[in-house]
């Protein structure tokens, strides 16, 4: 067992950073949604037409995700994991900066919705391709006793990003008057962050092609028919897997980072200020338990740490809903504490890359990631919500529901030992590449 080398931090670090860049440009918009809203629609729309559909648009990107993570997996099995770590980070700039200078419905008329559109569908899709691609890129890169430190690093970087478009846009508003932010402040941030990808775009093509698939390359091993056709007929259990594990994340982003904010100003009557600012610790706390979580998988193995850690999320979601309405002033230490156990999805991608044979790794993993995330992130705001006048406490009692699915996991993987479930695979896919393989 080897340990990391200077070029396996330099490669952690690079994919860390241009993933937060990249995660910055894909959530940034919605900081925006509002002055983005009153400058591509027509003046005299209604306030809530106008706003639905801007956040329809926001979702669009999400919509794109599973296609442009399909489609660049299936070159990225075929021709390489860089050359698509690389695209999808250049496919997520270009549309970054190009919102950040695209002309406004007083300008161009209807074609600014259109365009805006356009170029949020192009951000989803790349986003799609760039979050299972960074997962398999390091994860093939260093050895098999630090991929859950990789894979726990990238997310880190990932939800980095959120962080990063919180200050960014909190700093924004305070520099420019809302008429200001109108005229041109709110184009700032999207400059910013597709000039910004574009230096990490640059700065990848010093990363180098992943071991195993140059090794799969060299003994003519790669995938001989479409590779999700092998991912659908021969790895089901995979995907199921992977899919429920992608569900589980969902939840807990989704529930305790974005939605918690709105829902304890209007819950609990708790101050905006007091709400966002708990949660850019609590985005900061999750970033390192990312992190902390992966080092322990590859310790103590991932099946134990998902049992533990899954347990401590639902534990914690639940205090922490139930002390906001008796003790709010408790808000930064227990958002603290939930922000660092929901940083147990950073073991979910070890064991995910682990659920696929390399060959087909990258379909498999982008198939299964971005379908269920379409799904389960788009329900779950809608689930919670609609459970909200039924139970006041619908949003932990969700995360609690999920926070079971995932220790049912962890013992099944506990219970597998550390083969996980690449001792499931058919014999002639084991017989792939193993040198420096997860």
């Amino acid at each position: 067992m080897s340990n990391l080398t200077r070029s396996d931090y330099r490669t952690l670090s690079l994919a860390a950073l241009g993933g937060a860049l990249e995660f910055y440009d894909f959530i940034i918009f919605v900081f925006f949604a509002l002055a983005i809203g009153q400058l591509f629609f027509p003046p005299d729309m209604p306030d809530w037409l106008r706003q639905l559909q801007t956040f329809g648009i926001f979702a669009a990107g999400y919509l794109a995700r599973p296609l442009g993570g399909i489609v660049m997996a299936h070159f990225g099995d075929l021709f390489g994991r860089k050359r698509m770590f690389m695209l999808s980070i250049f496919l997520m700039s270009v549309p970054t900066l190009a919102i950040g200078l695209l002309p406004t419905y007083a300008v161009i008329g209807i074609w600014a919705p259109i365009a805006l559109l356009a170029l949020r569908v192009l951000q989803g899709a790349a986003i799609g391709g760039e979050v299972p691609g960074a997962w398999v890129f390091v994860s093939e890169h260093v050895p098999a006793r630090h991929v859950g430190l990789a894979c726990g690093t990238l997310t880190a970087g990932l939800t980095g990003g959120i962080l990063l478009g919180s200050l960014v846009a909190t700093a924004v508003n305070r520099m420019y008057a809302p008429d200001e932010l109108l005229a041109e402040g709110w184009r700032i941030p999207f400059i910013i962050g597709g000039l910004f990808g574009l230096l990490s775009v640059w700065l990848r093509q010093y990363l180098h092609e992943t071991p195993v698939f140059k090794e799969m390359q060299a003994r003519q091993e790669l995938a001989d028919e479409l590779p999700l056709k092998t991912v659908v007929r021969e790895h089901r259990p995979a995907v199921v897997l992977t899919m429920l594990l992608t569900w589980l994340l969902s939840a807990a982003i989704i529930v305790m980072i974005l939605m918690t904010p709105p829902l304890v100003q209007k819950l609990y009557g708790i101050p905006a200020a007091v709400a966002l600012q708990a949660n850019s610790i609590a985005t900061l706390f999750l970033s390192l338990g990312c992190v902390a979580f992966g080092l322990m998988a590859d310790r103590y193995g991932a099946g134990r740490v998902m049992m533990a850690g899954c347990a401590m999320l639902g534990i914690t979601s639940m205090l922490f809903y139930m002390q906001m309405a008796t003790n709010p002033e408790n808000i930064y230490v227990l958002y603290a504490l939930s922000g660092f156990c929901v940083g147990v999805i950073g073991v979910v991608p070890s064991v995910a890359v682990k659920a696929f044979p390399p060959a087909v790794r990258f379909s498999g993993l982008s198939f299964s990631y971005n379908v269920a995330y379409a799904v389960f992130g788009g329900l779950t705001p809608v689930m919670v919500s609609m459970l909200l006048p039924l139970d006041p406490l619908a949003p932990a009692h969700y995360v609690a529901a999920l926070s079971v699915v995932g220790m049912l996991i962890g013992a099944y993987l506990w219970r597998r030992g550390q083969a996980d479930f690449y001792a499931t695979m058919p014999p002639h896919e084991k017989s792939a590449p193993t040198r420096r393989m997860v």
